[in-house]
Order: structure tokens, then C-alpha cells, then sequence
């Protein structure tokens, strides 16, 4: 018996014994992943949006009014979700709570949406700093970026980008503030070689003050396309 026959094997005992159930509602499980249908589908996707930012739009727009004022220092942005129910809650869950299974389950669905954008010859997820790695135990970022990197046959560098310093979370920062607390955060590592065309890749982007300082790191290490990616993009400007 082949290696893929084995896996589906395992597969269906691991399912017969742990069956599928919804993380959110507690029903069977759907479609191979700890959600139930009428959940999944209540997943807010962000397919209407700003293809520079990716901020949630009513039309399309290659720019959106923040975009238009203030160009971003990254190329173009794919966030498949937008940040709200039930989404928000699972991320949470996540990132907050150590509930690794609902990262796996953010992890499947990321896998399933469609990258409107070129692939990077390069993904690098936003690092931590090691003393909030040692308190959470792992990078929310970086563990969702390891499938969906298999999945679309992008390799992945966890050890490129480093965070010099420990910043204040961001979460109930305004968006000049969050700019202020990231800013000189990042650099790359000496030594490490990079390719033109880069994607960094963090779970959630609200003001996106995280993502852009990676950016210009990135750019004055010599990358000349820097895109960037996150699992859901929070309904509001960068200000």
C-alpha cells in the first residue's frame, strides 16, 4: 500500500474515532474541517476589497481613499477573510487561548481560498519577540504559514526576519500609536539573501502598522516586490 493510501486510511479511523464537531456550534463536523456547514458559511470573506491594502469595500477598487492619499509600502495584499463573526471568535481562540485546533481549522480554510495575486518566490511570517514566544509558546503567524506555504509550493523562512525589540501589544493602540510602537522593531537577519519578489504574512491586519514596517525593512534589504498576506483584514483605514 502507497503512502496516500496509508494517509486516507488513517484519515477515515482518525474520523471514525474522532469524529468531525463544529468548534463553534458543536454539530457535526463539514467538508473535512471542525466546522459545520451552517457555520462556514457565515464566514465573512473579503472578496470585495482594495487589491492594494485589501480593506473591506462595498465595490472593488484597485485604490482605496487611504491608498489613494497614502500609497503603502508594500506592492499588493490578500487577506481572504475579513475580521468579524464567526471568524473573529476562532482567531481569538487562537491566538489568545493556545486552542490550536482552531488554528488548524483557520489554517484549512485559508488553504481553500484562491491567491488572487503572483506567488512570492519567498513567504516569511511576522516574527514574535522571544520573550512573548516563550509566553504564548508558539507564533500564531508562523504556524499558519507553514501548511499554506506546503500548499502552494512557496518556501517559508521563520529565521529571516528578526524582532530586535519588545513592543507593547497593538490591540488597544490607535493606529499613530501602532505605528510609533513597531517602528525600528524589525531587521533582517546578517547574512540571509533574499530574493525580489517577498511575501510576509501575519494572522490578522487592522491598521497594518506591523506589516508596513516589515515592508520597508524588506525593501532596504534590496527585496523589490513586497506583498503582503493575512488570514482576515480588519473593516477599517490604516489612519
Amino acid at each position: 500500500m502507497g503512502k496516500a493510501s496509508l494517509l486516507q486510511s488513517w484519515q477515515v479511523l482518525q474520523r471514525w474515532v474522532l469524529p468531525l464537531r463544529c468548534l463553534l456550534c458543536g454539530a457535526s463536523g463539514a467538508g473535512g474541517v471542525d466546522l459545520c456547514a451552517d457555520c462556514a458559511a457565515e464566514l465573512p470573506r473579503n472578496r470585495s476589497c482594495c487589491a492594494r491594502c485589501a480593506l473591506p469595500l462595498a465595490v472593488p477598487a484597485a485604490l482605496c481613499g487611504e491608498c489613494q492619499r497614502r500609497l503603502p509600502p508594500w506592492d499588493a495584499a490578500w487577506a481572504p477573510f475579513r475580521y468579524g463573526w464567526p471568524l473573529d471568535r476562532l482567531e481569538s481562540r487562537y491566538k489568545f487561548n493556545a486552542d490550536l485546533a482552531a488554528g488548524r481549522v483557520l489554517s484549512m480554510l485559508w488553504q481553500r481560498e484562491p491567491c488572487p495575486i503572483r506567488l512570492p518566490q519567498l513567504l516569511l511570517s511576522v516574527p514574535l519577540h522571544h520573550s512573548r514566544l516563550r509566553r504564548r509558546g508558539y507564533n500564531q503567524a508562523l504556524e499558519l504559514a507553514r501548511p499554506l506555504a506546503r500548499a502552494a509550493g512557496v518556501p517559508l523562512r521563520h529565521d529571516a526576519l528578526l524582532r530586535r525589540r519588545s513592543t507593547a501589544a497593538q490591540t488597544e493602540l490607535d493606529a499613530l500609536a501602532r505605528r510609533r510602537n513597531v517602528h525600528g522593531a524589525f531587521a533582517v537577519r546578517e547574512g540571509v539573501a533574499l530574493p525580489a519578489h517577498v511575501a510576509i504574512l501575519d494572522d490578522v491586519m487592522t491598521t497594518g502598522a506591523t506589516l508596513a514596517e516589515c515592508a520597508r525593512v524588506l525593501r532596504r534589504a534590496g527585496v523589490q516586490r513586497v506583498d503582503v498576506w493575512a488570514l482576515a483584514r480588519a473593516p477599517s483605514p490604516r489612519g
